[in-house]
């Protein structure tokens, strides 16, 4: 047995009275309404070529109104090094280059650029600060920010920021060797930058019980404070331990292109060189700790020499943070990615600024005169994948 249903439509007097009122509607509303009128940009005539002229004859004319010392003291470099970088910038990239309108007036000049760029990762401050005497608006000083620490990282990144060759081993382990340790090739920890502007999501990721939020930098550093190693981005909320995890310090000797190590202590031979580290991490061979509660005299003077060696890495990250400002005070941008560009930046120009050519130099010597009188007790050489 089936059953059927069936549906009549009855007319609505309502119906017709809707209708009625939505006719009337659409006849006296607008339905495309007028374009508003778009808002004129704020123009502001900075006299841009004076503060070429300015930036010009106080620092860069053969009778220069302030000092080299006030300069290096102002752009945390010496002159030749900063004009080396502007040089290299407006060579590679389009932003650093100057141009003219159709008026014929010349743009910004790669000086006034580098400047903003530079003062704001020296002093810290924000990006209108630099508008009064370079002459250029807040977010063209930004924007200055982050052209010139991406273009510092693809200029010299692949020069200074990266593992060691096997020169630059043989130099790490002739100074590990004067310090007391055979086979050190830098100590490792880590630092946080706080972050201001951390979106709301993420701030339980990126921040530790009731502290800020912060972004964790892993480093290994050298005795003359040559940061070659760096890992930046790991959320606040992790420790050392967890952070090395992460990290990408021992991808060279599992993937075996580290070159071997081989050196002596106690007579005995050794074929992996090692960082000095705290407490918290876990007791490899990769690992110099220090000892706790040393017994004795022998004990007490390791722990005291591993301690003040091991703080040539908070030296470092010290240095770093009086450098450049930018990196003490909290982070006040939202892009996690060019925050980690302004890390790496400073990284290469706080090496830069070391003078590491002369550095290198006076190494080399160093290492000749070892070589000429002296056996050598620590080797260097390509490993290959072993299975």
């Amino acid at each position: 047995m089936s059953s059927s249903s069936h549906y009549h439509y009855h007319k609505n007097d309502n119906n017709d009275e809707f209708e009625s009122i939505f006719d009337d509607f659409i006849e006296t509303s607008d339905i495309i309404p007028e374009p508003k009128e778009r808002k004129k940009r704020i123009f502001i005539e900075r006299n841009r070529e004076e503060g070429h002229n300015n930036l010009w004859n106080d620092y860069f004319s053969e009778t220069p109104t302030y000092p080299h010392n006030i300069f290096r003291r102002r752009f945390r470099m010496n002159q030749r090094l900063f004009l080396r970088i502007v040089n290299s910038l407006s060579q590679e990239f389009e932003f650093f280059q100057q141009t003219q309108d159709a008026a014929g007036r010349s743009s910004l000049s790669p000086l006034q650029k580098c400047t903003a760029a530079i003062r704001q990762m020296a002093y810290g401050v924000g990006a209108d600060i630099v508008d009064e005497y370079v002459r250029l608006a807040e977010t063209t000083a930004r924007n200055c920010l982050f052209q010139f620490t991406a273009g510092i990282i693809h200029l010299f990144g692949n020069q200074y920021l990266r593992h060691p060759t096997p020169e630059d081993l043989e130099k790490l382990l002739y100074v590990g060797e004067q310090l007391g340790f055979p086979g050190m090739i830098g100590s490792i920890d880590c630092m946080h930058w706080e972050w201001k502007n951390c979106p709301t999501a993420w701030k339980g990721m990126y921040s530790r019980g009731h502290d800020k939020p912060t972004i964790v930098l892993e480093a290994v550093a050298s005795q003359d404070l040559w940061i070659w190693h760096a890992f930046f981005g790991a959320p606040g909320t992790l420790n050392d331990l967890n952070i090395l995890d992460r990290s990408p310090v021992f991808d060279e000797i599992i993937n075996g292109d580290a070159p071997e190590v081989n050196f002596h202590v106690n007579g005995r031979e050794y074929g992996l060189a090692y960082f000095l580290a705290d407490g918290i991490y876990p007791k490899w061979a990769s690992f110099i700790q220090s000892i706790r509660l040393p017994q004795g005299q022998k004990q007490s003077l390791f722990a005291t020499t591993q301690e003040s060696v091991r703080k040539d890495v908070e030296r470092a990250f010290g240095v770093l943070q009086s450098r450049f400002a930018i990196v003490r005070n909290p982070s006040k941008l939202w892009d996690k990615h060019k925050i980690g560009n302004i890390i790496k930046a400073s990284l290469q120009e706080n090496i830069l600024n070391s003078d590491k050519i002369y550095r290198e130099f006076l190494l080399s010597i160093s290492l000749q005169r070892i070589s000429d009188n002296f056996p050598r007790t620590c080797d260097v050489r390509r490993n290959s994948l072993r299975t």
